[in-house]
């Protein structure tokens, strides 16, 4: 069923008063028969008939009627990108079917069609452990063929989008701004590269609207919406990524978590949710083995990579000594060096060495094992 254009943009425009959550601007749709009519009341009609505080209907007509929503449209077909409503065929069926979908969803790039979709997230705080899984788990279920979902936040969210783009493969994040800001500022090169190799990135807030802290727990019952199942990297316990998997429970979706050092507070949240009997992932395959067969046929078949080991068995003792060093933290050149006793020239070609093995990656100068 498609909508007018006048319910459209006075659809984007009630969408604007970001106090209300999406099924309570539904309720208000019900009642009235359509957004064209809600704006057509004052404050004292619309607070009696919906039984609003008079204060909060003045300030939601406000809001709505500060936003030109034609505007809203313009910016975002000149970005390339689309809003879309429930009643649009684009409009994806995983966030129609839940409590509070979203009544305008922005969108830039191509929403994953019949693809399964895989949450995938965690803390900004990210250790080179984080790391590390976050990239090898998202690299596998993208050479599978899968999608991950994240939030484009700096941390887990940003490696596992990385993995994607580096592979040349679409991935989709959803963002607590609207989608003619970037945030964190530094991904404006990610947020491309998302786009440019067939990804998307969504938000249902205005196309300029800036990070908010409440933004980010709504935008997150979007991920766990549009995600079969969400796998949660690294978190502590009262992490956002925490409240994902939450709302991802309560839509009746499987919640994964990687276990982590029991001394490390970014593994305290994945800790605990599996004492709660989330299912633990050690590697991709742990993921894949959650989904239900009929989605397993769009994946393709899954290689466990041996490479790593194979290049273990060949590096020079230096350079498992080195290895050994690092272990599953962060270390410097000088660390390495006053360590091990080594020269610097020596550190630096055995370190090089293992950098372009893939074995180690270096990252503000330090160095930690690329592979989970």
């Amino acid at each position: 069923m498609s909508i007018s254009l006048q319910e459209r943009l006075a659809r984007i425009r009630i969408n604007a008063f970001l106090y209300f959550r999406a099924d309570w601007l539904k309720r208000l749709i019900d009642i009235f028969g359509s957004a064209e009519e809600i704006l057509k009341q004052n404050a004292e009609t619309l607070a009696k008939e919906a039984q609003m505080n008079p204060s909060t209907a003045a300030h939601f007509l406000r809001d709505a009627f500060a936003i030109d929503p034609q505007e809203e449209l313009d910016k975002t077909l000149k970005y390339g990108g689309q809003i879309l409503v429930p009643e649009d065929e684009d409009y994806p069926q995983s966030l129609r079917d839940i409590k509070e979908a979203p009544i305008a969803l922005y969108v830039l790039g191509k929403l994953p069609q019949n693809r399964l979709c895989i949450g995938m997230v965690g803390t900004r705080k990210i250790t080179a452990y984080g790391r590390r899984v976050a990239n090898t788990l998202s690299e596998g279920l993208t050479q599978a063929g899968a999608v991950v979902v994240s939030g484009l936040a700096r941390g887990v969210d940003s490696q596992c989008h990385a993995a994607a783009v580096k592979l040349q493969k679409p991935t989709l994040a959803v963002i607590g701004t609207g989608i003619g800001r970037c945030y964190p500022p530094e991904n404006r090169e990610l947020a491309r590269a998302i786009l440019q190799h067939g990804g998307a990135i969504v938000s249902e807030l205005p196309f300029n609207k800036p990070p908010h802290a409440f933004h980010f727990p709504r935008r997150n019952r979007i991920i766990a919406a549009l995600s079969q199942l969400v796998v949660v990297v690294e978190g502590e316990i009262k992490s956002g990524a925490l409240i994902t998997a939450k709302l991802a429970l309560e839509m009746g979706k499987d919640v994964l978590a990687v276990p982590g050092p029991i001394d490390s507070p970014q593994s305290g949240g994945p800790n605990a949710l599996i004492k709660e009997g989330a299912g633990v992932v050690t590697s991709v395959k742990d993921i894949i083995d959650y989904i239900p067969s009929p989605q397993l046929f769009s994946l393709e078949t899954l290689q466990e990579d041996t490479a790593p080991q194979q290049e273990q068995a060949d590096l020079s003792p230096l350079q498992n000594k080195i290895l050994q060093l690092i272990g599953t933290e962060e270390k410097s050149t000088d660390q390495i060096v006053e360590t091990l006793n080594l020269s610097v020239p020596e550190a630096a070609t055995a370190l090089f060495e293992l950098e372009v093995k893939g074995i180690l990656s270096c990252r503000a100068g330090l160095y930690s094992k690329s592979k989970f």
